[in-house]
């Protein structure tokens, strides 16, 4: 599979960031891409004014989505992008959609919102209650996560189980103290632990890091982006892969499941076998 992630600076309009989606597509598509990954919600973005997200946020079938499932018509990129999406309660879902061939193939809803170094993602927008989402393209499957979900590693064990071999991770990583050693190291640590290709796109800006990177089963830097808008590249090679799983046969040898059901956050799921000590 060929690897594409692409990050770029949003702006608090839908239009123009539609049109840089379009354009790297276009890119993408021109250089042989199968898969592409841009950024965490990008159909606006927004600083103080954060309730705007509420606002601005468009269905499946508004212009903006409408717009990008247009320039993936006649392709064979497969384009994960994310979104905020009106929900039932007043409040939004962070959602990724997956769009190829002019059509929308999956969606995921992000289910770890970002309540955490002061900042509060559940204010405006609403968790989902359904397990993560798998799609198959180009010969592989792709397993999707955002942002915050990559703090937690029995998501990605969960989408590995399913057999994702390729994680798409977008994201609009928030500057702070470490935070860019945080992304890294995450990344890194779920290629490793599930033996899986990463590919994370970050929004880049004066808010968010950039830093997208692609990640192989070895933990290995295949494609980085610094802090500039633009395109990584990186081949997924699924002979690669297999031997990275003969190398470092982690999924053989691990002793745990990991419990598909989704919990709300900060309960104890029941029926757990307790540790002894």
């Amino acid at each position: 599979m060929r690897i594409a992630t692409g990050q770029f600076a949003a702006t608090p309009d839908w239009a123009p960031n539609l049109d840089i989606c379009r354009s790297l597509t276009a890119r993408a598509q021109d250089g042989g891409a199968d898969l592409l990954v841009l950024p965490e919600g990008v159909l606006a973005r927004f600083t103080e004014d954060r309730h705007r997200i509420r606002e601005v946020a468009q269905p499946l079938d508004g212009p903006f989505v409408t717009g990008l499932r247009e320039a993936t018509t006649g392709g064979t990129t497969a384009v994960v992008v994310g979104i905020h999406e009106p929900s039932d309660d007043g409040r939004v879902f962070n959602t990724l959609v997956v769009l190829a061939g002019g059509e929308i193939v999956t969606v995921y809803r992000k289910l770890h919102l970002y309540d955490a170094f002061g900042t509060q993602e559940s204010a405006h927008v609403r968790p989902a209650a359904e397990p993560p989402v798998t799609f198959d393209h180009a010969g592989t499957r792709v397993g999707l996560m955002t942002c915050y979900d990559v703090r937690f590693p029995e998501m990605a064990r969960l989408l590995a189980d399913a057999g994702a071999d390729v994680l798409a991770l977008p994201a609009a990583w928030v500057r702070g103290p470490a935070k860019e050693r945080h992304w890294e190291i995450m990344i890194a640590a779920r290629a490793l632990e599930n033996t899986c290709w990463v590919a994370a796109s970050g929004e880049c800006g004066p808010r968010n890091i950039g830093n997208s990177l692609v990640v192989d089963p070895l933990g290995t830097v295949r494609a980085r982006l610094g802090a500039a808008p633009g395109l990584a590249w990186a081949e997924a090679d699924p002979a690669f892969t297999a031997t990275a799983r003969e190398t470092l046969p982690v999924r053989a040898n691990r002793r745990f499941a990991v419990d598909a059901r989704v919990h709300a956050p900060g309960t104890v799921p029941a029926g757990l076998p307790a540790l002894t000590t």
